[in-house]
């Protein structure tokens, strides 16, 4: 990485813009796609991820360098945010998200890609926020089984639980929606 985490932390609680941008620009890509993913609604999930950093800014003080690394305090910032919302919301799930922009390719290659986010999309939003948040740490935000464990709240092994039911539920829910078509 080359600068110090901790350094470029006390920096931007200093009020050092530069220091903070820094921080902004080497964690805004996987906190973007863990809160994309977690919520299906790219506008909530902007506001969710402008939070997060508004709250790096404002409340960057708290970190504390030596209990646990950015990206896990950062995250968990990012999924009490999100499960704030679905609390807020009841669960409620706004319209079909918006999807990030596909590399460009062929028709029929980004109607199938398309298509089968959508379906993977949709199962994820329809098993519980906490195993959701679960395997996204884990399998798509590269979090060690630890690091996510302590971003939810729970032990290593409640998290492998949690993981374990809810890929069980997607599989069911995939394979049900496969059968449809």
């Amino acid at each position: 990485m080359g600068v110090d985490e901790a350094d470029l932390i006390r920096r931007s609680v200093g009020g050092d813009e530069s220091a903070y941008e820094l921080l902004v620009e080497q964690h805004l890509p996987s906190l973007s796609s863990y809160v994309m993913r977690m919520m299906a609604n790219a506008a909530e999930a902007d506001d969710i991820i402008q939070e997060t950093f508004i709250r790096l800014w404002t409340d960057g003080y708290k970190y504390k360098p030596g209990s646990a690394k950015l990206t896990t305090w950062l995250h968990n910032i990012a999924h009490n945010l999100c499960i704030d919302y679905f609390r807020k919301h009841n669960r409620l799930i706004a319209e079909e998200g918006e999807q990030p922009d596909a590399a460009v390719i062929g028709p029929e290659e980004n109607y199938i890609r398309h298509s089968l986010g959508r379906h993977i999309q949709g199962a994820m939003m329809a098993i519980p926020e906490r195993q959701r948040s679960a395997i996204i740490m884990c399998h798509y935000q590269g979090l060690s089984n630890r690091d996510a464990a302590s971003v939810i709240g729970v032990s290593v092994e409640a998290l492998e639980s949690l993981m374990a039911r809810g890929r069980k539920k997607l599989r069911n829910i995939l394979t049900l929606d496969w059968q449809e078509e």
